[in-house]
């Protein structure tokens, strides 16, 4: 558990439910920004293969990091 902690460190920690929206808000704004740099550098054909196997790997991180949030906030995690 300590090393997902310290792979997802803003995952944990969230006491009331602004604090749990919040968290998941910045995963998604990231998620996002992300997307659009995608987009934008998916137009490059070898940068852009590139950039869309880490935009893959990052929108993979949110998923997992939103997911652990949930599970802290609602007490599922030890």
């Amino acid at each position: 558990m300590d090393k997902i902690r310290q792979l997802f460190p803003y995952s944990f920690g969230a006491k009331e439910l602004k604090d749990l929206i919040l968290k998941i808000v910045v995963y998604l704004v990231i998620d996002l920004v992300l997307g659009i740099l995608v987009g934008i550098l998916g137009l490059i054909p070898i940068i852009g293969l590139i950039v869309g196997v880490v935009g893959w790997l990052v929108g993979l991180y949110v998923i997992v990091g939103i997911i652990l949030a949930v599970l802290d906030y609602i007490g599922a995690l030890k």
